[in-house]
């Protein structure tokens, strides 16, 4: 298998798994070794107070992105530390799409950039995610759930 196909299974059976990604419309468009582009359009109950999606929702959005891109070596992965920057609003019926590329890998940790894009190609949030290797595989874990 290659590193593109094994990033590939990695995100199919992660996203197979994953209900609060799909619970909020999320979609998988790709994945590769250390990367991952997923897409959320933003509902009507996505929008806050002010008029703009919840930026919540934007986090997990690329929050999604990230686990996506730092488990896509089949070696199970969590989120050490992140942050997001919201730079424009994301309003209703807005497609987002968030990118997702690793930016470092030594050892058990890895630092991930996450730029997530409305349908006009308009940076929207730029969120940056520090992951950590623990013990599995993503592979085996969709074995053991069979």
């Amino acid at each position: 298998m290659t590193e593109v196909e094994l990033a590939h299974a990695c995100a199919d059976a992660m996203y197979a798994r994953d209900q609060a990604t799909q619970s909020l419309g999320i979609t998988l468009l790709d994945a590769g070794p250390g990367s991952a582009s997923l897409r959320m359009p933003v509902r009507a109950d996505m929008i806050q107070g002010h008029g703009t999606c919840h930026g919540g929702f934007l986090f997990a959005l690329a929050d999604s992105a990230f686990a996506f891109a730092c488990n896509s070596y089949d070696e199970a992965t969590v989120a050490l530390g992140c942050s997001i920057d919201y730079l424009a609003p994301a309003l209703r019926d807005d497609v987002l799409t968030a990118n997702a590329s690793e930016v470092s890998r030594k050892g058990r940790t890895g630092l991930y950039d996450v730029r997530i894009d409305n349908q006009r190609g308009e940076l929207v949030a730029m969120f940056h995610g520090k992951s950590y290797k623990v013990r599995g595989t993503v592979l085996a874990q969709e074995t053991q759930d069979e």
